[in-house]
């Protein structure tokens, strides 16, 4: 129990450093007062800090140093974490919305892809886990996302032990069958059965779109 309660404690201060990073990033970007640029940028210090005490990993630079580099415009990387368990996949309702969703986020700074599709599962279900291969890359764009930047979206396999709890980005979680879905978060409508299909084999992975 106490393991427990330390996994959700650190899954929802992650989340507190996510905000955080948000926030700075955002401010910096808009900002137009000197003093306001530093005090955002000292939110993204202190997002980088906290981070790097969860994680016992030194920090890899100032979180402003990752934004505003040049006037080209990406797309945003997505990462996300699929369990599967006697046939069901693990869903975790978001808080936003009140719509169901494969555990996943916007990839960090400092870490490797794989690496930020467990975060992203510790932080929205408690649960730690290891890669087992890659699923998918996803242009949301094609699957129905009502995201207002272009996302590319990399899915991982994840073998994950013990029971997914609830965390402050979801409300609920739980496991369901390809016949027993919930109400799914747009963008997750189309990609969810796609993912059984590539779980079973129906569809060789990586899967990757096209066009």
């Amino acid at each position: 129990m106490e393991q427990d309660n330390n996994d959700l404690a650190i899954s929802n201060l992650y989340a507190v450093a996510d905000g955080l990073q948000v926030i700075g990033a955002a401010g910096l970007r808009y900002c137009r007062s000197g003093f306001d640029k530093e005090r955002f940028d000292k939110i993204l210090q202190a997002s980088d800090r906290l981070k790097s005490i969860l994680s016992g990993k030194p920090l890899v630079g100032n979180g402003k140093d990752f934004y505003d580099i040049s006037n080209r415009q990406s797309p945003v990387i997505g990462v996300e974490a699929v369990v599967f368990r006697h046939d069901q996949i693990l869903l975790i309702k978001r808080f936003d919305n009140g719509l169901w969703a494969v555990p996943g986020g916007l990839a960090d700074f400092g870490e490797t892809l794989p690496e930020g599709a467990l975060r992203e599962l510790k932080e929205e279900t408690g649960l730690t886990g290891k890669i087992i291969r890659l699923l998918g890359v996803f242009d949301l764009r094609l699957w129905e996302s009502k995201l207002n930047v272009q996302t590319h979206s990399l899915v991982f396999e994840v073998a994950a032990k013990g029971n997914p709890v609830t965390t402050i980005e979801a409300t609920a979680c739980g496991f369901f069958a390809a016949d027993r879905l919930p109400p799914l978060a747009p963008g997750h409508v189309l990609r969810v059965p796609l993912l059984f299909k590539l779980k079973a084999g129906e569809i060789i992975p990586p899967y990757f779109d096209l066009q």
